[in-house]
């Protein structure tokens, strides 16, 4: 069984997330998205051969495609009006939807203030009654709506989605062992990606620029996830970037932030800006943060710690530079994961030790929130639908290479974190009994084995939150 092709997200920030457009109806695109999954898996199901497995997938994509917020119809019901889980929404709004009924209400209301504090002045008056059409334009089911925020009324109840129902890819050191397991570890698939040259992943980090998964390093290189094949490109980048270096998805998922570099041993704070097809110059950071993570911190690139000078110092990338935050107060201080989240905190997990720690910055204050099972340290996190999925990236230990799961509430408050699975460096089978992909044994004292585990994220479970990761 052959898989490969989906949307692919940063792992470094949590990615997960569409930013490309803003999209209010995710809630009906979770639910269209269900229903794709359940069609794609039964068709896998009765498959025999390469080529049905491609049809269907090239089956699932349209779906997804379709699907309000998709990428036929990236606004949501807006653009999607006669998908069947829009109409019932906008059909006697004011008699079905309640979103409606109280953005309607909330115009009016403010609509009569307006007007009692206007004089006897008609053009105050005609002032109010404009900025009552443009607000109750922003409506749900209002023709020609900018934005879209119907209720979940859908022909389905599946209720929210559950790990199960997630799906995330794995690109290994031998990417044609990286494999596609789901969020609860019950169910992995073998993956379909080549590369043109050899450790195209190993050293090096990545980003999504509109929707197509790049990866920079080693040196100046750049490559890009085409259809199933890690492909390297032209364009270069203006310094070497390696494992060090950390990047980030920006600007709504058109550019990507690339941070960080150790160059004939000299540890630099220099940063550039890639938008799949020339690289610029910008802030560069006041410290070195080598390993030290990128991750939005109320909706800002930051970074913490640097994994050479093994410092605490965090900073956050604004308009005009970068500026301080408080200084992480835990040992070590770098090869963590950072994840922002939609409230505008952020997590850090693992360390360089493998340390299963749990932290959150959250109002300019550090909290440890808990721990994973296992230790972490050197991998790849990404944030879906409320749950963390934290995979290792270092050399195993006697514990093994955990893949792991924080699940926080709805409010992104710290429930727990479990064990979903494991892997290695190299995978060697899948275990159908149970869905957990076998270790096996890798010389942990080979550099080129040191991060052989290093991952890249795909999910078939696409949020349309920012972060993005």
């Amino acid at each position: 069984m052959l898989l490969c092709r989906a949307l692919f997200l940063s792992s470094v920030t949590a990615i997960e997330r569409r930013t490309d457009v803003e999209c209010q109806d995710q809630e009906i695109h979770d639910n269209c998205l269900t229903g794709c999954r359940l069609v794609y898996i039964d068709c896998l199901s009765n498959c025999e051969s390469s080529f049905c497995n491609s049809e269907c997938l090239l089956e699932f994509q349209d779906c997804d495609a379709s699907c309000p917020c998709g990428y036929n119809c990236p606004s949501g019901c807006k653009d999607c009006v006669d998908h069947p889980l829009c109409g019932s929404a906008c059909e006697d709004p004011q008699i079905n939807n309640d979103e409606y009924r109280l953005c309607v209400n909330e115009e009016i209301y403010q609509l009569d203030l307006c007007l009692k504090d206007c004089t006897a002045d008609l053009n105050c008056h005609d002032s109010c009654y404009e900025s009552y059409r443009e607000g109750v334009l922003r409506c749900p089911c209002m023709e020609g709506s900018s934005t879209t925020t119907t209720s979940p009324a859908t022909t389905t109840d599946s209720g929210p989605i559950s790990p199960s129902d997630i799906f995330i890819l794995s690109i290994l050191h031998d990417v044609e062992l990286s494999y596609l397991m789901n969020g609860d570890g019950s169910s992995n698939f073998p993956a379909n990606i080549t590369q043109q040259m050899q450790d195209q992943v190993t050293y090096s980090k990545h980003a999504m620029i509109q929707d197509t998964l790049y990866i920079f390093g080693t040196q100046t290189k750049i490559a890009k996830l085409d259809g199933c094949n890690i492909v390297e490109l032209a364009q270069k980048l203006l310094f070497d970037r390696s494992e060090h270096t950390e990047a980030l998805s920006i600007d709504d998922g058109t550019r990507a932030l690339i941070c960080f570099a150790y160059t004939n041993y000299q540890n630099l704070p220099v940063c550039e800006i890639f938008d799949g097809e020339a690289s610029e110059v910008t802030f560069n950071s006041s410290a070195t943060h080598l390993h030290g993570g990128l991750g939005f911190y109320k909706g800002q690139p930051t970074t913490t710690g640097c994994h050479r000078e093994k410092h605490p110092k965090t900073e956050t990338l604004g308009v005009n530079g970068w500026t301080d935050l408080p200084d992480f107060p835990e040992k070590p201080e770098a090869c963590h994961n950072l994840i922002g989240l939609r409230n505008g905190a952020m997590i850090l997990v693992g360390g360089y030790s493998y340390t299963p720690r749990i932290w959150q910055l959250k109002d300019e204050t550090w909290t440890k929130l808990g721990e994973l099972e296992m230790e972490h340290g050197l991998g790849s996190a990404i944030y879906i639908n409320n749950y963390i999925f934290v995979y290792p990236g270092g050399p195993a230990n006697d514990a093994g290479h955990a893949v792991q799961r924080i699940d926080l509430t709805d409010e992104e408050e710290f429930i727990s974190s479990e064990i979903i699975g494991t892997h290695s460096g190299c995978v060697d089978n899948v275990n159908n009994e149970n869905g957990i992909v076998k270790d096996v044994d890798i010389d942990n004292k080979s550099n080129k084995n040191r991060y052989a585990n290093r991952v890249i994220f795909n999910t078939i479970n696409v949020d349309g939150d920012n972060n993005i990761l």
